[in-house]
């Protein structure tokens, strides 16, 4: 089976926000939930808590976006 780019999902102090998410992507999400539990062998009970795993894999792979980071943070240093 393919190893999905999210793991377990850690314990960590929450900041609450409200989301709409298009009904396809909540369907998705919910497979996702299926397939990762049955990988890891442990029931996703809350499918919403795999976004937030999902936003922190997508930005720390976001070339683009670790550059303008970085751009930002050495310029912002400068001061």
């Amino acid at each position: 089976m393919a190893k999905l780019k999210i793991g377990p999902i850690l314990n960590d102090k929450p900041v609450k926000i409200t989301v709409e998410l298009p009904a396809t992507i909540h369907r998705e999400l919910l497979a996702y939930a299926d397939i990762l539990s049955r990988e890891i062998d442990q029931r996703v009970e809350d499918p919403t808590k795999l976004i937030a795993p999902m936003l922190a894999r997508f930005m720390a792979t976001d070339r683009a976006f670790a550059r303008a980071r970085k751009q930002h943070q050495v310029g912002a240093g400068m001061g």
